[in-house]
């Protein structure tokens, strides 16, 4: 390489992130808890590409003039433009229609694997990240979204998070029949309204009354405009908020039980059909809840407003409910770890007939978080493997030999192939690769017949108390000898004891 030669600098696209071995065993030890939950009811695993044809993502679908929008996207060379999926739910909907006749119905699966978003990245926001899905395609009943809420509660106590989060539960058939009783017209009013519920739990009564009519002045004297709603119509959707006294005005402490909510809510709803069809649906998932014994842990609330389009009825959250500092050092409750609801239009994109689905997307990452701040993630480094050092190069042959026995043994093992001239920086390279043992053959054990094993674990444990370097290597802590033949053995043993 010249001088004048340029140096690549080793840099990530923004949004994306490497992953260590730590994180990585960490994070699978977690999916295996999830799969296991997943799987006792009754949901069996679905694989589907990292690439779709960008028609199949649905609302998604870029412009002629910006395929890129929204989606990382790239033409194939019949000329098809073909996107990385955005989420798992349209891959799903479109291997449902195209094994329709011979897949079971309903059909239940779960689904694990990177999604990508063309996005700003941000703190928090990136554009590749993890998420695992379970859905039931082919069941129109409530009973399917009560079901699909519980599921997640039983994830959440698998995981050691029990009394840490709440399932949240709401209906936009709800959501639709209140703004019909409050009098908001036209979509942007009606998306307006949906975003000041969306803050109550953030601004509390006031904050929601203003964005509900006029708008709301924050601190720093940025002006938020509101749905522009008339007095009545506030007292309508605030009536909603406080349903039952669902909330205190002080704490917004819970104070009245599912069904009680939900009829306080059938009162304020009137002679809206949409909205009388949804408390309906809410009360036949209040009772599944409560005979199932998770009225605890799964609560209707009327602050869940999911913001994709395609949700057509119950829709759900998994909010942990534990204090973090933010980036200002305020604290703050953990918020949402995933969310879903029903779907009943998505995959009759693809067919004539209509065809009901519901789901659940898990944030892998951010779950992953939360595991670690409460001590649940087990983020320790993956143990290595043991390492036979090398005293003599002429004699490698047989120090594979010894690498080859363990591994035969179903042990973990590698030689070091580094640079062997120096002894203490081959047993830091095994200290590195966060190994349990060192197998150590000089001119003389092998004569003798003996190897030394060097218990790394014990010996940091045993070098803890010891602050003399000579009284250290006279000691050598966590070293002992034994014969050749019993490798393998004893490697075994000492493994079990670790």
């Amino acid at each position: 390489m010249t001088e004048k030669t340029k140096l690549i600098a080793p840099r990530l696209p923004r949004g994306f992130e490497d992953r260590t071995p730590g994180e990585i065993a960490a994070v699978g030890a977690m999916i295996d808890k999830i799969k296991a939950v997943y799987e006792r009811y009754g949901f069996d695993p679905v694989e589907t590409p990292l690439l779709e044809y960008t028609e199949t993502l649905g609302k998604f679908l870029p412009d002629t003039d910006r395929p890129n929008a929204g989606v990382f996207s790239l033409q194939d060379d019949d000329e098809q433009w073909m996107s990385l999926r955005y989420d798992l739910t349209a891959p799903l909907a479109r291997y449902f229609a195209a094994n329709f006749e011979t897949l079971p119905k309903p059909f239940r699966s779960y689904r694990q694997g990177y999604v990508f978003r063309n996005e700003k990245p941000g703190p928090g926001r990136f554009r590749q990240f993890m998420q695992f899905d379970a859905d039931t395609v082919g069941a129109a009943g409530p009973e399917a979204d009560a079901e699909m809420c519980m599921m997640m509660a039983d994830v959440m106590d698998a995981l050691g998070l029990a009394g840490k989060y709440v399932v949240k539960v709401n209906n936009r058939k709800v959501l639709d029949g209140v703004l019909e009783a409050a009098g908001a017209v036209g979509a942007e009013q009606k998306l307006a309204a949906l975003r000041a519920i969306d803050k109550f739990d953030k601004f509390g009564a006031e904050g929601v009354s203003l964005l509900l009519g006029a708008g709301r002045k924050d601190e720093s004297g940025d002006f938020t405009k509101g749905a522009g709603l008339n007095q009545s119509g506030i007292d309508t959707v605030w009536g909603y908020l406080d349903a039952a006294q669902h909330y205190d005005l002080d704490g917004g402490k819970r104070t009245a039980d599912n069904r009680s909510t939900v009829l306080g809510w059938r009162d304020i709803l009137g002679s809206s059909q949409i909205g009388t069809d949804g408390v309906a649906e809410l009360l036949t998932i209040a009772d599944s809840i409560e005979v199932s014994g998770y009225a605890d842990r799964i609560q209707i609330t009327p602050e869940v407003v999911r913001g994709l389009e395609y949700y057509t009825g119950p829709v759900f959250e998994i909010e942990l409910t534990f204090k973090v500092q933010n980036e200002k050092g305020q604290d703050v409750v953990f918020g949402s770890v995933g969310g879903g609801g029903r779907y009943d239009g998505l995959v009759s994109r693809f067919r004539r007939e209509p065809v009901p689905a519901t789901g659940f997307s898990i944030g892998v990452s951010r779950l992953a978080n939360a595991l670690k701040l409460t001590g649940n993630l087990g983020a320790s480094e993956p143990t290595g493997p043991v390492v036979v050092l090398v005293m003599d190069k002429d004699q490698m042959a047989g120090y594979q030999a010894m690498v080859s026995e363990l591994r035969k043994a179903g042990i973990r093992a590698e030689m070091f192939l580094g640079n062997t001239k120096n002894f203490g920086k081959q047993v830091a390279y095994a200290d590195k690769r966060n190994s349990p043992i060192v197998i150590i053959e000089g001119s003389q054990e092998r004569a003798d017949g003996k190897v030394q094993v060097k218990d790394l674990i014990a010996g940091k444990q045993a070098a803890e108390g010891i602050t003399d370097n000579a009284e250290w290597k006279a000691a050598r802590p966590g070293q002992f000898e034994i014969n050749r033949q019993d490798l393998v053995a004893e490697v075994q043993k000492l493994l079990s004891e670790q």
